[in-house]
């Protein structure tokens, strides 16, 4: 064995172990925007979508891969950025990533919930089962916060990503299942605007995940030794994973669902029964009961990551605008975030569960039209750095934030009733 193969064989273990904050970030992705829009994406458009899908990851790219580009160059975390640039925009994300805390742990915990009630037998309260899923979450990262998502999201995507991309190529054998005289729906109109913002909201995530991911990027640096060039091969291997997987979801919807006769159910519990029948169908019966759970493992992932990582923005946040010293205390003060994103999400759950799905598309929405604003503060905040931003990155930035911001000024414009 040479020296080049022993050198060769080093680093692909450095780069493994520092793997974690982008997988991490993957999983957080893959819930709502994946299983859900995405496949009811397919469902409803065919095809016809896929294009925005590519373009919203593509256009996105630059300002996730900001986040732990900006911590690993600095070893300060996004929300410091921020801070530095005005305390304005602090406060802005504090109050956006406070209310996406709730409706997202509330909306992710339910749709663990609904998976559960498919795969338990008998009838099981919605509520109890949701109670569950948040406190086993809570006890798993009050355990041990980082170790437990780290490990994992390691294990749930590569289970999620074998399953659903045998289950495509199964469909893609059988071909589509479109009826004879189906017309096709066209998403280009005002009326498909609202699904389409949605949709792209959080693909592959919302915004705010772009500082979760720096905050975990700085977790990681105090268990492991993490490279510039090794914490971004991490990210890149977390990122391009979930468009693919996008695209994944979005053919499995449109070869098994679109034009088939079979209603398309909207609201995400209800989906996730079809959404099981629709692997059923094509890889085989055998195989519900494997995909159900493979199916609650990514929504399980999900919750996790959601709860742990809108806790850490918001001890963050806090205590940037408190002006505080970073604490010794920290784990406990995260604990304390932690059951109070666990605590609010299920308040939520009990006391507005008809309002869930509305507030959900609400949040999906407002990360889309602030996405613009916190686009270019993570552009402002690398331009700057020791690590040059090559052209073709840099070209990728302004031409995404136009684009995102264009998409943003029609909604509002739309929404408003100056354009109908």
């Amino acid at each position: 064995m040479n020296e080049q193969t022993v050198n060769g064989g080093s680093r692909w273990r450095e780069r493994l172990r520092a793997m974690g904050p982008g997988i991490m970030m993957a999983s957080a992705a893959v819930g709502g925007s994946h299983i859900i829009a995405s496949t009811q994406a397919g469902a409803l458009y065919g095809w016809q979508l896929a294009l925005i899908i590519v373009l919203a990851n593509l256009f996105k790219y630059p300002f996730f891969r900001f986040g732990p580009q900006y911590t690993l160059e600095t070893g300060r975390s996004l929300l410091e950025g921020y801070a530095e640039k005005s305390r304005v925009y602090l406060w802005v994300f504090f109050v956006l990533n406070l209310f996406a805390t709730v409706i997202n742990t509330a909306a992710v915990s339910m749709l663990c919930a609904a998976i559960l009630s498919f795969v338990l037998p008998g009838e099981w309260s919605m509520n109890a089962l949701s109670v569950a899923v948040l406190v086993s979450a809570v006890l798993l990262l009050l355990v041990g916060p980082y170790r437990t998502v780290d490990g994992m999201s390691k294990i749930i995507m590569i289970s999620l990503t074998i399953t659903t991309v045998a289950a495509v190529a199964v469909a893609a054998s059988k071909g589509a299942q479109m009826q004879p005289g189906f017309i096709e729906p066209s998403p280009w109109n005002l009326g498909a605007l609202a699904f389409i913002v949605a949709l792209m909201g959080w693909m592959p995530a919302p915004i705010e995940i772009s500082a979760i991911n720096s905050l975990w990027v700085s977790a990681k640096r105090k268990l492991e030794k993490v490279s510039y060039e090794d914490g971004l091969f991490d990210f890149n291997v977390g990122y391009i994973s979930t468009a693919i997987l996008a695209i994944v979801f979005l053919a499995l919807g449109a070869l098994v669902q679109y034009g088939s006769g079979t209603e398309v159910k909207m609201a995400g519990g209800a989906y996730i029964g079809q959404l099981i029948d629709m692997y059923a169908k094509t890889i085989g019966e055998w195989s519900r009961w494997l995909v159900a759970f493979i199916a609650f493992a990514c929504m399980y992932g999900t919750t996790i990551t959601v709860i742990d990582g809108y806790s850490r923005t918001n001890m963050e946040s806090l205590r940037l605008i408190l002006r505080r010293p970073e604490s010794e205390r920290g784990n406990r003060i995260l604990a304390v975030w932690i059951i109070f994103a666990a605590v609010s999400g299920l308040l939520v759950m009990l006391f507005f569960k008809g309002a869930v799905l509305a507030m959900l598309k609400f949040a999906m929405i407002a990360s889309f039209v602030s996405t613009p604003v916190f686009a270019y503060l993570n552009l402002a905040l690398v331009r700057k750095g020791e690590h040059k931003l090559q052209p073709w990155l840099m070209w990728l930035a302004w031409i995404g934030l136009l684009y995102l911001s264009g998409f943003a000024v029609l909604f509002l414009l739309n929404q408003s009733g100056i354009i109908a």
